[in-house]
């Protein structure tokens, strides 16, 4: 789960992170209210995207008058980032900080590695905006210092950061007084990510986070009912929402094949052999091993409910889910909501036969598939003959 910068700094400061005071603000004149008690300030887009700076998301005003203006252009505007694709988000609120005399900007990260199985601090003396390239074409630079998940954060791990990152004196203790708060939450809140980008080395040789990012383990929600409070649905795919409701795994891609398959393994091999055969697939959706029928009608309508879908591949391997339940679930909803794209369904293992009857007698135009890659393969041209005819309209 995502949350907002805000919410993040409010989270750090509480832990005791060098943090200034700020102001959330929905209104152009409660921005121009803000900047006349901080003085010189920077307005920002609220959204769940990184690169919010270089989309034009992060603006300097050095009065209030200029706070009200980047608040005018900002606010009910669609911010089009790197991450958020060609849709963009609509910016409903905006953060606004003082502005900070900056000598030097790091990186700073608490991230769970999995082939470590442990956090791990992540530390650059080379922070802000450009960070994606320093670790793409300068990897050297950044530092991983592995965490217990046990133990917790040590001292010694903050003063090998801060060698790294070339801090001394006050500065390097500052730094893992920092660090031990970032591990300190990311470990009592079961986070995913706690960064900060960028730490600032101020004028007066203070450090303060500029800016911070806090995801969390979907998994570990149920014991953090304060955090599952911060989730806001706004940010969030309306397809995927709903499938979470249901309890089903679903997130939603840019392609133009629809997927409904059982197993995560199973899900992500359907998403490679259909870039093998040359198409995309529009989503990741794992109906689980003990789905119900109507867990399958919910996921199938939400396929359904993507404008971008052009074909659906159906690949059920029965074990302990049943070839005929999945049926009887896409069954009901075409039946409810009708088939307007090619369907490819390929049903092997438990029930596959029974399952087959089902979808037969529903009516439904079903494309069967032999197995695996013969279901790829016609899913791909399926939704290539979808996509001609409806160029030709």
């Amino acid at each position: 789960m995502k949350i907002h910068e805000y919410q993040a700094r409010q989270l750090l400061r509480e832990y005791g992170a060098p943090v200034s005071e700020d102001a959330v603000v929905t209104a152009a004149q409660e921005a121009g209210e803000a900047a006349a008690r901080f003085g010189p300030c920077v307005v920002k887009a609220q959204i769940h995207s990184g690169g919010r700076g270089k989309a034009g998301g992060v603006r300097p005003a050095k009065s209030p008058r200029e706070a009200r203006e980047a608040a005018q252009a900002l606010l009910g505007a669609r911010l089009v980032t790197a991450q958020t694709g060609p849709a963009g988000r609509l910016v409903r609120r905006l953060l606004v900080t003082g502005a900070v005399k900056v000598e030097k900007e790091y990186y700073l990260s608490v991230v769970m590695d999995g082939a470590r199985a442990c956090p791990v601090i992540v530390a650059s003396a080379e922070g802000g905006t450009e960070i994606e390239e320093t670790a793409r074409e300068h990897p050297e630079r950044i530092a991983q210092i592995p965490v217990s998940p046990t133990e917790g954060f040590k001292r010694y791990e903050g003063l090998r950061a801060a060698h790294l990152l070339g801090l001394t004196g006050g500065s390097a203790e500052e730094l893992v007084g920092l660090l031990e708060a970032m591990v300190r939450l990311f470990l009592e809140k079961d986070c995913s990510l706690v960064e900060i980008n960028p730490l600032a080395l101020t004028a007066d040789g203070r450090l303060e986070c500029l800016d911070a990012k806090i995801t969390f383990d979907d998994n570990a929600l149920f014991r953090h009912p304060e955090i599952a409070r911060l989730r806001d649905p706004d940010e969030e795919d309306p397809k995927e929402r709903r499938a979470a409701e249901y309890g089903l795994s679903y997130i939603s891609l840019d392609g133009d094949i629809g997927c409904l398959v059982n197993g995560a393994g199973l899900a992500m091999a359907t998403m490679d052999i259909i870039r093998h055969f040359g198409g995309s697939p529009a989503n990741f959706l794992d109906v689980g091993g003990g789905a119900t029928a109507e867990k399958v009608k919910a996921a199938f309508e939400i396929l359904l409910s993507d404008g971008g879908v052009r074909a659906i591949f159906v690949n059920i391997f029965g074990g302990i889910m049943q070839c005929d339940v999945i049926a009887e679930g896409v069954a009901a909803a075409a039946a409810e909501l009708g088939v307007s794209v090619p369907l490819v369904v390929r049903l092997e293992g438990t029930n596959a036969e029974k399952g087959k009857e089902i979808l037969a007698r529903s009516g439904l135009a079903v494309i069967p598939a032999a197995d695996m890659a013969d279901g790829a393969r016609r899913a791909v041209e399926a939704a290539a003959q979808t996509e001609r005819r409806a160029g030709s309209r």
